[in-house]
């Protein structure tokens, strides 16, 4: 049965579907316990498994590194970064021991936890609280880093990773929480590392992830009513990338916009851009567009942080500036 349901809530009932389905599956990090966590999202959890769900300390990198070695001890912990922001506390447990272990020891020993990040801005919370940290993570081999954009895909997407034998780092947008949307009421998985055609076009191509994705539906609507088709890849993977699906779009469309949340300077927007260009650059009709937030943090007030990050117009003035060519 499909009905539907807020992203927040799709999270909430894989996690408590992975639980009932396998009891090795837990929950850890700071008030995801007898509060069920600061978003909510993992309510209800504690009452019906109150041995498999554990309040912390404020310490990241205790979460993280008690993760590594129950997962090595076989078990698979869920473990919720209040703020993805923090991730830069437990950096090192992340990025030199789970990312490693299963290279390191030839696959018979893995750290096969989820590192649940609430990531992104635009819900005023200021510099430590609303930064997109998936650039200080796409350079790790090893991890996985995910970025659902619709309840739908929040539920699949992590039951597959609670089930994926990798370090899998999962970004949840806070500005995603109320976003609802249909979801199957049955245990489903979506395929890691692939991503998927939001929308398909012939003119333009538009790779956006997370809450960006709606700004591309919305821009997409918009311009198709001047005889513009835009076709949308949500990546879903940000890594590793479907480098496949993004490629057989541009070379179709022969234009490319990214809008990214994140500062400009190497963020994921850089790293397809690139690729594309030493790809199929004989393909290109014009030059490609990124659309992100300015080189800076994400400023306090609410005027000013509107001003720092990508706006609807930005995406609009760059597929028109594309056509152009």
């Amino acid at each position: 049965m499909t009905r539907k349901i807020s992203f927040s809530k799709a999270i909430n009932e894989a996690l408590h579907q992975e639980m009932e389905r396998d009891e090795k599956v837990f929950i850890i990090g700071e008030d995801v316990a007898k509060m069920g966590g600061d978003f909510g999202i993992t309510a209800g959890i504690w009452s019906k498994w109150p041995k498999r769900a554990f309040d912390t300390a404020l310490s990241e990198s205790a979460i993280i590194g008690l993760s590594c070695g129950a997962a090595l001890c076989g078990l698979r912990p869920v473990a919720e970064l209040m703020f993805a922001d923090f991730i830069a506390v437990c950096y090192d447990q992340i990025v030199n021991n789970a990312a490693k272990l299963s290279y390191m020891y030839e696959g018979k020993a893995s750290a096969q936890i989820v590192v649940r990040a609430v990531t992104g801005g635009g819900i005023r919370c200021a510099y430590h609280h609303s930064q997109c940290i998936e650039p200080w993570l796409m350079n790790i081999p090893g991890l996985v880093v995910l970025a659902p954009s619709t309840p739908y895909e929040a539920k699949g997407l992590l039951i597959s990773a609670i089930r994926n034998n990798n370090p899998v780092i999962f970004l949840e947008h806070k500005g995603l929480y109320n976003k609802k949307g249909e979801v199957p009421e049955d245990l489903y998985e979506l395929p890691l590392y692939k991503a998927n055609i939001v929308r398909e076009g012939s003119d333009i191509t538009i790779v956006a992830a997370m809450s960006m994705v709606d700004f591309a539906q919305k821009a997409a609507e918009e311009l198709s009513g001047q005889g513009i088709q835009c076709e949308i890849i949500n990546p879903l993977t940000l890594f590793p990338l479907d480098k496949e699906t993004i490629i057989n779009s541009v070379a179709k469309t022969g234009r490319l916009v990214i809008i990214q949340e994140g500062p400009k300077f190497m963020g994921y927007a850089a790293e397809i851009g690139s690729m594309v260009y030493e790809e199929i650059f004989e393909y290109l009709k014009a030059p490609m567009k990124r659309i992100t937030s300015l080189d800076t943090p994400v400023p306090f007030a609410p005027v000013m942080e509107d001003y720092v990050m990508p706006q609807y117009e930005d995406v609009l003035k760059a597929c028109n500036q594309l056509m152009s060519f």
